[in-house]
């Protein structure tokens, strides 16, 4: 495993952990990544403001 990975590997593993449970070391490389980039952790808060919405959908009843 590379300890360094680029913006477009974190922004697919932060993609990939909404399909799978990542493995400790890919969820310790986004925590350490998120910590300096900006842009990755903006993109981390982008996917949980949609997972949270595709929730609501996915939840909502039309009643």
């Amino acid at each position: 495993m590379k300890a360094l990975r680029t913006c477009r590997e974190i922004a697919a593993l932060i993609s990939e952990r909404e399909d799978r449970t990542l493995k400790l070391s890919e969820r310790a490389v986004i925590r350490v990544h998120v910590f300096i980039c900006r842009r990755c952790t903006a993109w981390e808060k982008h996917v949980k403001f949609m997972r949270q919405g595709m929730n609501a959908w996915k939840n909502y009843r039309g009643d």
